[in-house]
């Protein structure tokens, strides 16, 4: 099946869900990056956040997210939209660590300490920006706290990304429950014993589950409204990095005919290399010329 996303509400509105499966998306950032077992996990649950953010916007509506921590991974930074795209890197794809105590990947020891930044782009005057100090490292618990402390919505977020031996991703998925004014004591104690009592969600995926079934194991009247696919798209393209040649200036290109006789711009998002010899950076001082 093809990554999807769904949204879901129940108890009448009270409570509103989205749920993804992400592991097409994961692989494929996985092969672009060169990323080890380790980065993978730390970027996968990084991305699957943010197309789940993503839904929650609408329209042209987009955001960023960057995780700043002082570990070895270095910024993980996240762009993802209401359309359903996403794109995302890490700083340092090669990071490598011991497993931790459990056995498990140390994406908590790759991330280290810092600050989750959230920046939305509404179509407003001024982006949103919101920021919440990094509480966990494993970035689920960290999203946690950023929706409680920087949105006041109290929200369940669980990110997993599951590992093969050859280091492709198995599976990678997440969900975010998110509690809205109008529930009972007794529902939200509900809703919290049978998350905790809930396996991670890339071993329910794992074993074949569905995301509905994933959310009705949470939330027995889960009503799903729609389902969306999901997606890795760059916005860089060859005519976006001739405009940023191009606005180096006419020394900055000549140094380059000077120095190297060619020049190659990599894309951070997607590990494109756009490659431009002599005559094409001549052909942009032409162009720098007649505009």
């Amino acid at each position: 099946m093809s990554d999807y996303l769904i949204r879901a509400t129940a108890f009448d509105g009270k409570l509103r869900a989205f749920a993804a499966e992400t592991t097409g998306l994961v692989e494929e950032m996985r092969r672009r990056h060169h990323t080890t077992p380790l980065a993978t996990a730390a970027l996968g649950r990084a991305v699957t956040a943010g197309i789940m953010m993503g839904a929650m916007l609408k329209g042209e509506e987009k955001l960023t997210i960057q995780i700043k921590g002082d570990g070895p991974i270095g910024q993980i930074v996240v762009d993802a939209n209401a359309k359903g795209e996403v794109r995302g890197y890490v700083d340092n794809p090669h990071v490598d660590l011991p497993p931790n105590a459990r056995g498990k990947l140390d994406v908590r020891g790759a991330v280290g300490e810092g600050t989750l930044y959230v920046i939305k782009d509404l179509g407003l005057k001024e982006p949103y920006r919101g920021s919440v100090p990094l509480v966990s490292g494993e970035l689920g618990e960290d999203f946690t706290y950023y929706f409680a402390k920087s949105e006041q919505t109290p929200s369940a977020v669980a990110l997993g990304v599951l590992v093969e031996r050859d280091g492709s991703v198995r599976k990678a998925g997440g969900f975010i429950l998110q509690l809205l004014p109008g529930l009972n004591d007794d529902e939200i104690t509900g809703i919290e014993r049978k998350i905790a009592e809930l396996p991670p969600v890339t071993s329910m995926l794992d074993e074949g589950a569905v995301l509905d079934d994933v959310l009705k194991r949470m939330v027995d009247s889960v009503q799903v409204l729609d389902r969306s696919e999901i997606r890795f798209r760059c916005k860089c393209s060859r005519e976006r990095v001739e405009q940023t040649l191009i606005s180096l200036g006419r020394d900055e290109i000549e140094q380059l005919l000077r120095e190297d006789g060619k020049a190659e711009v990599v894309c951070h998002f997607c590990n494109e290399t756009y490659a431009y010899n002599g005559e094409q950076l001549h052909n942009l001082l032409e162009r720098l010329t007649s505009e």
